[in-house]
Order: C-alpha cells, then structure tokens, then sequence
C-alpha cells in the first residue's frame, strides 16, 4: 500500500504560526502539545482510543515536494527561510500516546508530542482528524456490539460513508471496536477486516421469479448462501422460497436477511417457519436502519436475530457525529526547563491542565477492575505500596482511598527524537486487546444511559500547580 502524502492536509494557520515561530527565533523551542478530549460520544461512560497506526504512518512519511514550496511561496506571506525549512523537513520530536483499543476518558492526555514548537504546531490537524474519527467510530460500533449481546454485527456503511477514507478507515475502526466484519472489500484487502456479504434486491429482480433467483445463489454459493428474502411478501413468499432452495441444494447451514419491516414479528415467524421445515442451522440476519437502541429493543421483544448489518448509523455515528479531541500547548522548554503553561477560560471545561504529564491507570489487585485514571507530572511515580486517595471528578468533595492495586501507565513511547520506536499490532491482536480491556470496566461505567463516571483525578502535585497558576491568570510563577 502506497503511503499518501497528506502533509498539506492542515489548517492553514499552522503554517503561518510555523513561519512565525522560525522568524521568532522559536525553531528550535521544544513544546509539550496535549491531545485530549472533551466529552464521550452519545453520552456514554467511556471511549476506545484508535487510529494510532495511521498517525504514525502520516508523521513518519510527512514531507514537502518542490509543487508544495511553490504553493507557499505564491501565498506571498512565507519566508524564503520557511520554504527551506519545509524542503528540509524531517520530524525529529517525541510522542507518546494511549494505545489503540485502550478505553479513554475526558480530559486526560490521550496523544502527547514533545518537539521543536514549528514541528509540534504542523501535526495538530492530521493527528486530530486521524485519531478523532477511528475513536468515534470504534466507540460507536462497540456500543452497537455490547447491544447485540453476543450477535455479530457487520459493518455494512460503505455507501453512507462521508468518503472513501471515511468508509475504508470506519470499517477498521469498527472491527477494532468489535464488529466481526465489513461489506468494504478494500478494508479487507489492506487490513484483513473480514469482508462478507449477501444480496440486494437487485438479485432477486433480475430473475423472473423469487425462487429462481434464490436456486441460483444456492447454486453458486453451497458454502456461504445468506438469502434476501423481503423483495415481495417476506413471510407469503420470500420465507418458503428460500425454505425449497435451499432443501433442493441440500443446504442446512446459510441464512436469510430481513432488510424492511417489524423485525422482531417477522423474525419470530420466519424463525418458526424454518425450524418447522427442519432448518435449524440456517442464521436470521437483519438490517435496516439499526443502532444500539433499536438492536437492544428487538432483543428485548423477542426477535429470532443471529447477527446485525448495520450501516449509516454506524459509519457516520449517526446520533453522535464528532469525536470532540482537541490538541493544546501544556509546555515549553526555556533554558533547559520545562514551563508550564494553560488556558484560562470562563467555560470550565475549556480550562487545560499544564504541564508535561503521564496518565497512569490503577486495577484492582483482587477482580482486575479499572479504579481510576491519574494523571500526574511527568517526574512523578505512584507507589502501589501506600494508600492512594482518589476524588470523584462529578462532586470533588466525594473521595475513596485505593489500596490492594496495581498500576499501568496508559501512554507508550511512539516517537523518538524523530524515529518510530512502537510497532503497532495486527489489527486482529488490537481488538482482542480492546474486548479485553473494556472488560476491566465496570458494568456502570457501560451502561449506555446515565453511566457512573469513571473517576480520572490529578495528582496533588497536579492539582496544586493548575490552582496556582489559575490564580495568577494562567501564568506560571514558579516558587
């Protein structure tokens, strides 16, 4: 696979500020860039990190060729000096991030660069929208994955996709996210996300009759015939045709798809028919329109459903269509030390915590469970030995004190000085990892409405510099 030059898919200002920071005598100011975010998606208790992979790849392949210094330079507002810089640009910072299928939380440091502030400034765009979309998407198809209860579900999206990046990525995301496969064939090719499908009614039309159309299927798939069967008259005709091919070829394991309809009294019958007919391994696929609420729904009532394709409102997150990261300047090196620096908003939330920092996650020594995020300055360690006091971030006067656990940073090293030092997993190996971790949570912290929040805390060493410098209007005074 061919690595796409994506250096000029930025915003513009992050050149400008660039050019700014060389003309400033800044080029080779190290800062400490955050990426973090504000918010979980559809309100739920938690995120799973993803899109790493391609992060690494658009950082480590980041360059300008000759067409893209003339397209600066005919700007008429970049230095002779800058356009030199671009033509001989190579990243030479350090980034840490959480690893992909990790379950994320608001507000605690998810993408962390250290850099010269020119190099820092340039990646904002491409790790935010490499990272935000595969996070939303992933997040969304394991909600959609913990409703179907142990049915599969395909993605099936590519045509409600907002592109062709969006659908090939998005189908990535999804099965890292738990979907067991795709209806993209390039997701499949480049990633090994399993590519299946059935009909469309298109199939059944072309023929001149329901029963025609399904012998043939049956005929040239024995091994993988899943039939449409609500072209006409699901349960007068789609149901029994389907029921006489699939006895003519002698098949016992397929299925049938429901794509219109009450899916949970169609089912229900169509379930019955089958098993009447003395069909029980032929599998209930269903589609139309699906997401966690519906597919929770139709369990609930009863429906007869062995897996789920579900489209639009997975590939675009549908009820829930922006993952809000954003990427902010926690830092900068003077003199050899390190600053800490913070914006100061009258929107809480929009408050950053300074500093260069770690996230450390702490499990219970007795089930293994998630206890708490910390995130702490970047010289500080917890030791699991002593007692550790945790606020409740939705009432800070609530407190629990930890002990008996274990502790993991969350972040790992991706980039130093320049050269990629984590290889990322087979696709495969990160969503085992994700079901894995994501069964580290609480059940409350899952629920898909009103989830207990998941506590992330500062240090104390945190938490008394932010107060301070919040005291002196954002800056930094040190003692």
């Amino acid at each position: 696979m061919n690595k796409e030059n994506l250096s000029l898919l930025c915003d513009f200002y992050e050149y400008t500020m660039a050019n700014g920071y060389l003309e400033s005598g800044m080029e080779d100011r190290r800062v400490c860039f955050d990426m973090f975010f504000r918010n979980v998606p559809d309100g739920g208790g938690f995120a799973i990190m993803a899109g790493l992979e391609q992060a690494i790849e658009r950082i480590e392949n980041m360059h300008f060729e000759e067409e893209d210094i003339e397209y600066f330079r005919s700007k008429g507002v970049f230095s002779e000096r800058f356009l030199e810089y671009l033509r001989k640009f190579r990243f030479f910072g350090d980034v840490y991030a959480v690893p992909e299928g990790t379950p994320i939380f608001p507000m605690e440091p998810i993408v962390t660069v250290v850099a010269p502030a020119p190099q820092a400034q340039m990646l904002e765009t491409l790790l935010l929208m490499t990272i935000n979309h595969q996070s939303l998407i992933a997040t969304k198809a394991n909600r959609i994955v913990r409703a179907a209860d142990g049915r599969g579900v395909a993605e099936f999206g590519s045509r409600r996709a907002q592109g062709s990046e969006a659908a090939i990525l998005g189908a990535r995301a999804a099965y890292l996210g738990g979907c067991v496969g795709t209806a993209c064939t390039l997701s499949d090719e480049r990633f090994g996300v399993p590519a299946s499908g059935t009909m469309a009614h298109s199939w059944v039309l072309m023929f001149d009759s329901e029963l025609e159309a399904f012998r043939q299927y049956c005929r040239l798939y024995p091994d993988n015939a899943v039939l449409l069967v609500d072209t006409y008259d699901a349960l007068g005709r789609g149901v029994p045709d389907a029921i006489k091919a699939f006895k003519e070829a002698g098949i016992t394991k397929g299925g049938i798809r429901l794509d219109s309809g009450d899916l949970a009294f169609l089912t229900r019958k169509a379930r019955a028919m089958l098993d009447e007919a003395g069909l029980p391994g032929i599998k209930i696929v269903a589609s139309n329109s699906l997401d966690e609420y519906i597919i929770k729904d139709l369990i609930e009532q009863g429906a007869c459903i062995d897996s789920f394709g579900v489209g639009d409102r997975l590939i675009t997150s549908h009820s829930n269509p922006v993952f809000g990261g954003v990427y902010k300047l926690a830092a900068v090196e003077e003199n050899g030390k390190i600053v800490p620096k913070m914006k100061v908003s009258n929107n809480v939330v929009k408050i950053t915590t300074p500093g260069l920092k770690r996230t450390f996650r702490l499990f219970s020594k007795k089930d293994g469970k998630a206890l708490a995020d910390l995130v702490c300055l970047a010289d500080e360690e917890i030791d699991p030995s002593r007692p550790l006091t945790i606020f409740d971030p939705d009432a800070p006067w609530k407190k629990k004190t930890l002990t008996d656990f274990t502790v993991r940073p969350l972040q790992v090293k991706v980039f130093e000085g320049g050269k990629q030092v984590y290889q990322s997993p087979e696709l495969k190996e990160i969503r085992s990892y994700c079901a894995e971790q994501i069964g580290t949570l609480w059940d409350e912290v899952k629920r898909f409405s009103n989830p207990q929040t998941y506590y992330v805390d500062l240090s104390e060493k945190l938490w008394k510099l932010k107060r301070s410098m919040l005291d002196n209007g954002g800056v930094y005074r040190p003692e």
